[in-house]
């Protein structure tokens, strides 16, 4: 659920978004049946993935647990069984209804998702990529020193020029050929 949330968070607000793509990232993470997303569906999960990444970004444990018992107290739901009239095998949502907005259920489901590594993890479970120019957000489950980077590509950028600036070239040393 949580890689499906940040997944969903760097297409909406990284990319440009269509109806197909979400549509896709949706499938990829087993959602099955119609999904009949909308422009206005599209524009209501962008807002929620702007308050998921706050959470992400939080500068502590303490205020990514606060955004999140905020965003749980204003949109989730008591805690439902669901199997989607035996579509699906049996699942936990938190939003309001099967058939409840796709904006209501991604920051209901994201939220609880990421409150509940929080909680396993003592954590912020992720972060936002350190990279300049990037900020993507990205998911942090393992042990160990934190990530800084979204990917091993942004990571890899920021030595190269790191390495560059520390030897007072903004250009690679030619290689004689």
């Amino acid at each position: 659920m949580a890689a499906r949330a940040v997944d969903l968070c760097v297409a909406l607000l990284h990319e440009q978004p269509s109806i197909a793509s979400v549509s896709r990232i949706l499938r990829d993470h087993g959602e099955i049946g119609e999904l009949d997303l909308s422009e206005n569906d599209l524009t209501a999960m962008r807002a929620a993935a702007t308050r998921l990444r706050e959470v992400l970004g939080a500068p502590s444990t303490g205020e990514a647990a606060a955004l999140l018992n905020r965003l749980l107290a204003g949109g989730a739901q008591t805690p439902r069984l669901t199997s989607h009239a035996g579509a699906t095998t049996w699942h936990l949502h938190v939003d309001s209804g099967d058939d409840a907005p796709w904006g209501e259920w991604f920051l209901a489901s994201s939220a609880m998702a990421l409150a509940v590594l929080l909680a396993d993890h003592q954590r912020i479970p992720g972060g936002l990529c350190a990279a300049r120019g990037c900020g993507r957000p990205f998911l942090d489950l393992g042990g160990g020193s934190p990530r800084r980077y979204c990917s091993a590509r942004c990571a890899t950028r920021e030595r190269v020029a790191a390495h560059r600036s520390r030897s007072g070239s903004g250009a690679a040393p030619r290689v004689p050929g």
